[in-house]
């Protein structure tokens, strides 16, 4: 990873990054909203695009050179760029349209650092790539994954691109998962955040390569560098190659949720070609 000589490193880039889309998130709360339709249920609103220019103006300030890809703007910066940050303004706009507080803010360098903002949490998850923390009222703390919440959060957002190879609602009907965790369902990304914090056991969700996706990129980086385990849900790496994402506090947790998924009758995971991307948790 190249930084710049001077001024900020690029995991400061990307908590100021996170903030700046945060401020706006939580400002904007309970404010009214202009819907942007994107089909199928989906939408966007003016909340979404403002917090995205804000976390675009800081990384056109520290890193003019580099490209972004955000969810609302598309790719934007120089066509020739050799980095490019991935860039979720509001994950969870379902939930904030509503006035659910659950939300993310998710910035992340790709193949680099990588930081989460709780908007009304108050806090902002960072990774450099090799440690994971939180920050908080001008402190920090390790992240320390832990399995004791025994709560596993399980995205149910349609569609359903692995069925009837994989359906999450077959994992939170089986026997042993009633018996060991329990589950919830909150619909945004920040669940990897707090599964790298010991809020969460685990995550569950469908799809296929995850790693690339500007919505999940960053929770990925934050539990890989706290230590948690992250494979496909059929336990292979994740990849161009791979299956939807199980990112567990620690291999115990992991190994019973793999054999719950494999463990489902008719319906038990398989090695299906051509799975979609899974669609964004808004």
């Amino acid at each position: 990873m190249i930084n710049s000589p001077a001024g900020p490193d690029d995991t400061e880039v990307a908590t100021a990054a996170a903030r700046a889309g945060a401020e706006v998130v939580h400002a904007r709360y309970g404010q009214r909203l202009t819907r942007f339709d994107k089909g199928a249920g989906d939408f966007a609103t003016d909340a979404d695009v403002a917090a995205e220019e804000a976390i675009l103006g800081v990384i056109r300030a520290a890193r003019p050179g580099d490209a972004v890809l955000g969810e609302e703007g598309g790719r934007r910066g120089p066509a020739d760029a050799a980095r490019q940050w991935l860039v979720d303004p509001l994950c969870g706009t379902l939930n904030y349209a509503v006035g659910n507080l659950l939300v993310a803010v998710n910035v992340v360098l790709r193949g680099g650092p990588a930081a989460v903002a709780d908007p009304f949490g108050g806090e902002v998850y960072v990774t450099d790539g090799n440690t994971a923390r939180v920050r908080r009222d001008g402190g920090e703390a390790p992240l320390i994954p832990s399995a004791a919440t025994k709560l596993v959060d399980v995205n149910l957002d349609p569609p359903f691109p692995g069925a009837p190879g994989f359906r999450a609602v077959d994992l939170l009907a089986h026997p042993a998962f009633v018996q060991r965790f329990r589950p919830r369902v909150v619909s945004t990304t920040l669940t990897l955040a707090w599964v790298a914090a010991g809020k969460r056991a685990a995550y569950v969700t469908d799809g296929g390569d995850l790693t690339e996706s500007l919505h999940f990129a960053a929770g990925i980086a934050l539990c890989r560098a706290a230590g948690c385990v992250v494979t496909g849900v059929d336990g292979a790496p994740l990849g161009s190659a791979g299956r939807g994402l199980v990112a567990a506090a620690d291999a115990e947790t992991h190994g019973l949720l793999m054999s719950m998924i494999r463990d489902r009758g008719p319906h038990a995971a398989r090695n299906e070609p051509g799975a979609r991307p899974r669609p964004v948790p808004r």
